[in-house]
């Protein structure tokens, strides 16, 4: 078989699975990097998608803040998949390529880099070319924690990070239904 699927070895289950769209506002057209026209708005959706496994023992870091839980997201940085997939949303709205792309796995200078840097900078990156954001929606799919007492924070979080306004960011979540 493929797949050696055991329901009672992982009772926790072993993976966030992260979705996100944003969209991003432009004044003019944008044609391989620069402006054509200053008179047409421009309007871009992006999406970001990415998987984490959970460990128990790590960190669980989250919309930029730390959720206490006893298993956390394993990766190179701080492993903040939700962050990540709004960078992703972001650069793939303005064909700026992807997080992989600006900040590799096999670099070392981002070995358990924050994330909400990585945010920061990606926005930089979307601003310079001339783009604004125009809001962003998020859906963390996840067994456990439940995460309700922690959207508030996230939202208030990414806004601040990205200079926007709360109501710009949405955060939804669900579980996995016992899969």
């Amino acid at each position: 078989e493929l797949f050696d699927f055991d329901p009672a070895a992982k009772p926790f289950g072993e993976y966030a699975s992260i979705h996100a769209a944003s969209s991003i506002f432009g004044f003019g057209s944008i044609d391989r990097g620069r402006r054509i026209s200053i008179h047409r708005m421009a309007f871009r959706i992006g999406y970001g998608y990415d998987v984490h496994q959970l460990a128990e023992g790590q960190s669980f870091w989250l919309g930029g803040i730390e959720v206490p839980h006893t298993h956390g997201a394993v990766g190179h940085s701080d492993a903040d998949v939700l962050l990540h997939v709004i960078c992703d949303a972001m650069l793939g709205a303005t064909s700026l390529r992807d997080i992989g792309f600006h900040f590799p796995d096999t670099d070392p200078q981002y070995k358990g880099v924050d994330s909400k840097k990585l945010l920061q900078h990606t926005y930089d990156l979307v601003t310079q070319a001339g783009w604004k954001l125009g809001n962003v929606d998020c859906t963390i799919c996840l067994p456990q924690p439940k995460l309700a007492p922690y959207i508030d924070s996230m939202r208030q979080c990414i806004a601040g990070l990205l200079g926007a306004e709360v109501h710009q960011v949405s955060i939804q979540a669900t579980t996995t239904e016992h899969l």
